[in-house]
C-alpha cells in the first residue's frame, strides 16, 4: 500500500524495545493541515500535552510525526517533558522546520522517561528510509502487545476529483470509549482546512474508536491524528459528504482491527442497543454489557448466558421498563418483553461461536440506538498483562 500524495513514512529500530522496530516517522514535505483527538485520562503523557499545544499554536499545521513504541513517557514529570521536547527539536532541526511543526506520540510502559538519546540518534536513519511505500514499516514500528499491524484505506470523490485516505493504528489492550490505548494516524490528499478536519474526525471517532471495548481501561497517550496534504487540489467549498463516508470507513475498519486484536481475543461481540429513550441511555446500557467480565468470559466460552447481559443492563443506570426489554443473538430471540423466549439452545450457541457475534438489546422505550464492539476475555489476557514488564 502506498501513502496518499504528499506523505512519506518509515519505521526503524531505535533500541527502546528488544529486537523489534520501535520508531516511526511520517513526513509531509510540503506541510499538511491537521486535527487530532486525545485521551481524556487526566494523567496525560508528555507527547500528548506537547502535541496538543503545538497544533493549537500552529493553527492546525504540521510537517512531521514522530512516534515511538516501548515507552509511554507518561507520568514522568519534567524529565519526560524535556525528553519529548528534545526529540521534537532534533526532528525539526533535521527537517528544517519549526518545533511546533512536529507532532510526537508515544506508546508503551507508563512511568518510564523516554530514552531520547536513542531516538535522536536514530532519526537520521528514519529520515533516510522515508518513502511513499513506508506505511508497512511504520505500522510495525508502533506496535506494543498487538498481534499484528493495522492498516486500511478508502477512496472518495471531492469536488469532482478522486482522492484517497490511508490509516494506520496500534492497540490491543486498555481499550475503551473516550479513547483507549491506541494511536491512529490517518492521511489524505484532500485539501481541507483544520476546522473541517476536526469536525469530520470527531464524527468518525465517535462511531469507531469511541465505540469499542476490550477491557474497560483507557490510557494516558491515546491519540488519533488526521492529516491532509492538499495535493488533491479540490476547491475549498467542495461537498465533503463522500470524504466523511470514506473517513468513517477507515476509522471503523481500524477500530475493528483493534478490538479483534484485543489481548488474547478470540471473538468480538457486535452489540446493538436500540429502543432507548436517549443516546445517553443507549450508551450506558451498551457500555455496561460490553465491559462486564461475566459477559466477556461467557463470550470467550461461546456460552449464550444471556442472564449476565440483563444483569449488566440492570446496573447500567440506563432508564427502561424491564417488561419491555428484548434480547436477540443474531435472529435467535433469547428474551421477549422481559421474559425468556422459546428457542433452541444449540441455535443460540451456534451464534456465540462465530468470530463476530451479533447481539441486539432492545429496551423498547424510544428511538435512540448505539453500536459497540467488544472483545471476549480469556486466559491469554491475564498472561499477557501479568507478564507485560517481565
Amino acid at each position: 500500500m502506498r501513502l496518499p500524495k504528499g506523505f512519506l513514512a518509515s519505521g526503524v529500530r531505535a533500541g527502546i524495545r528488544k529486537k523489534r522496530p520501535d520508531l516511526g516517522l511520517i513526513v509531509a514535505p510540503d506541510g499538511a493541515n491537521a486535527a487530532a483527538v486525545f485521551t481524556k485520562n487526566r494523567f496525560q503523557a508528555a507527547p500528548v500535552t506537547l502535541s496538543k499545544a503545538a497544533l493549537k499554536n500552529s493553527g492546525g499545521k504540521l510537517k512531521a510525526v514522530v512516534v515511538n513504541a516501548g515507552c509511554a513517557n507518561a507520568v514522568t514529570g519534567k524529565a519526560g517533558h524535556d525528553a519529548a521536547k528534545r526529540v521534537r527539536s532534533r526532528t525539526a532541526e533535521l527537517l528544517a522546520c519549526s518545533d511546533e511543526d512536529v507532532f510526537i506520540a508515544s506508546t508503551g510502559v507508563i512511568g518510564v522517561v523516554l530514552p531520547d538519546k536513542k531516538v535522536t540518534a536514530t532519526l537520521p536513519d528514519a529520515i533516510t528510509r522515508l518513502s511513499s511505500g513506508g506505511i508497512d514499516a511504520l505500522s510495525h514500528a508502533i506496535l506494543t502487545t498487538d498481534v499484528g499491524p493495522k492498516v486500511t484505506q478508502a477512496t472518495f470523490t471531492l469536488g469532482g476529483k478522486r482522492g484517497r485516505i490511508v490509516g494506520v493504528a496500534k492497540g490491543a489492550g486498555m481499550i475503551h470509549p473516550n479513547m483507549a490505548t491506541m494511536l491512529g494516524f490517518v492521511m489524505t490528499d484532500a485539501a481541507l482546512d483544520p476546522a473541517t478536519l476536526k469536525r469530520a474526525l470527531t464524527i468518525a471517532v465517535d462511531q469507531s474508536f469511541n465505540a469499542i471495548s476490550v477491557d474497560g481501561d483507557t490510557s494516558t497517550n491515546d491519540t488519533v491524528l488526521l492529516m491532509a496534504s492538499g495535493k488533491l487540489g479540490n476547491t475549498a467549498r467542495a461537498d465533503i459528504a463522500d470524504f466523511q463516508r470514506a473517513l468513517n470507513t477507515v476509522c471503523r475498519d481500524l477500530a475493528w482491527m483493534i478490538v479483534r486484536d484485543g489481548e488474547g481475543a478470540t471473538r468480538v461481540m457486535e452489540l446493538t442497543v436500540r429502543g432507548a429513550k436517549t443516546d445517553r441511555d443507549a450508551k450506558l446500557a451498551a457500555h455496561a454489557v460490553a465491559t462486564s467480565p461475566l459477559v466477556k468470559t461467557a463470550l470467550h466460552g461461546g456460552d449464550p448466558n444471556w442472564g449476565r447481559m440483563l444483569a449488566a443492563l440492570g446496573r447500567s443506570g440506563a432508564r427502561f421498563n424491564v417488561k419491555r426489554v428484548s434480547l436477540f443473538a443474531a435472529n435467535v430471540p433469547l428474551v421477549t418483553n422481559g421474559e425468556p423466549a422459546i428457542y433452541k439452545e444449540k441455535d443460540a450457541a451456534k451464534v456465540f461461536t462465530r468470530e463476530r457475534v451479533p447481539i441486539t438489546l432492545d429496551l423498547g422505550g424510544g428511538n435512540a440506538t448505539t453500536v459497540v464492539l467488544a472483545s471476549d476475555l480469556g486466559h491469554d489476557y491475564i498472561s499477557i498483562n501479568a507478564d507485560y514488564r517481565s
